[in-house]
């Protein structure tokens, strides 16, 4: 979808011979600048968010302690993995489209790119799916868990979703083309591939975009509906992890927070993509002065100035899980003070205050993930 930008719809544009921007970064310049503008100055933010934190979350996710008992590290450690690989290109992509500065305008490089690029893009909410499905099985199906929530399944389930992206990129390679005439990575180079691509791209949009994100949605009611009946139902035995002893590092919360966050970006970027077919470019033959005042470009121009800042917003959902893992997250949280040479004591104090049993406390359900040997644990908060 990111790979699908405002630039890539103006590439393919030829206007009139004399005063005809050259480039998708000159047409941004010229008719939709706070676009171009927006997307010089909000991407780096994310970059270095993103770049910082993500590493970070591999780091602690996928450490062999937390790989061997806990199947959702496996999923989010990954899903940091991807997000990384994304912003890396993505900065090449912002090169190219917002700086003008060739990047990947080379034989092989171009369609290598374009197939990476999407893949990521593919990727990430499928292993959201993944453990949001993993997170339902838990909750809802505990006597599952065992068989289906392992870290061996949860592998083999990653890889397999790696290889179904990986499959459904390839396409890309046919839709983008290194143009030798003019010396650039092209858009649907020949015209008898423009059918093919609407019809390629309107279905992975919908499976991947639409499809996969509803999915999520509805698994993440139906965890919340079933939480709710375990906590209404009063106090009940405590089902301990015997192998760690200690509650799970990946909680429901956190999971829960990754999943509507991916809803809550993915949906409007979408839903602004789609909405390029109802809004045709304008005559093409038409001088830039002419564009100015017709009102069919204007109307382009101020929807790909909408759809920029909208990118921008949702282009968080690659950067930023890392504030979801460490507010949500008490491991998570007790892992970067480690990372970061910070004091344990404190930690172990507020664990034993938070840990104290009185009159007037009420159960909070949490999941206890360990490789399928334990259901659920119930732990008492302060009302």
């Amino acid at each position: 979808m990111q790979n699908s930008t405002a630039f890539a719809n103006l590439s393919n544009i030829t206007l009139h011979p004399h005063d005809a921007p050259k480039t998708p970064t000159e047409y941004l310049q010229r008719f939709a600048p706070l676009a171009l503008t927006i997307d010089r100055v909000i991407s780096p933010i994310w970059y270095v968010i993103g770049l910082i934190g993500n590493p970070i979350a591999v780091r602690i996710w996928l450490c062999r302690r937390m790989r061997k008992n806990n199947s959702s590290a496996v999923y989010v450690g990954s899903l940091a993995i991807v997000h990384t690989l994304f912003l890396l290109l993505h900065i090449t992509m912002e090169l190219q489209g917002a700086w003008g500065i060739s990047t990947y305008d080379e034989p092989v490089l171009c369609e290598t790119f374009s197939i990476i690029m999407i893949m990521s893009q593919y990727y990430a909410p499928l292993l959201v799916l993944a453990f949001t499905v993993e997170r339902y099985i838990a909750v809802n199906h505990p006597f599952l868990k065992e068989r289906f929530c392992t870290v061996r399944r949860a592998i083999y389930v990653t890889a397999a979703l790696g290889v179904f992206s990986f499959a459904l990129s390839t396409v890309q390679a046919y839709i983008w083309s290194y143009d030798a005439e003019s010396g650039k990575c092209v858009h649907v180079l020949y015209e008898d591939r423009r059918e093919f691509e609407n019809v390629w791209t309107l279905t992975t949009e919908i499976l991947i975009f639409f499809v996969v994100p509803i999915c999520v949605l509805i698994f993440n009611i139906l965890v919340i509906i079933e939480i709710r009946k375990l906590t209404s139902s009063g106090p009940v035995v405590t089902l301990q992890n015997q192998g760690s002893g200690s509650s799970n590092p990946t909680s429901t919360v956190t999971l829960l927070s990754v999943s509507f966050y991916l809803i809550c970006t993915l949906l409007p970027a979408s839903v602004v993509y789609t909405l390029q077919a109802l809004l045709p470019k304008g005559n093409e033959a038409l001088s830039m002065t002419e564009m100015d005042t017709n009102p069919t470009w204007q109307n382009y121009f101020t929807y790909l100035t909408i759809r920029k800042i909208v990118e921008e917003i949702c282009l968080s959902n690659y950067a930023c899980y890392f504030f979801i893992y460490y507010i949500t997250g008490q491991y998570f949280r007790k892992e970067v003070k480690k990372l970061f040479g910070c004091s344990r004591k404190c930690f172990h104090n507020k664990k034993r205050k938070d840990s104290t049993t009185s009159p007037g406390k009420r159960s909070e359900y949490t999941l206890v993930s360990s490789n399928g040997k334990t259901a659920c644990d119930y732990h008492s908060t302060q009302m």
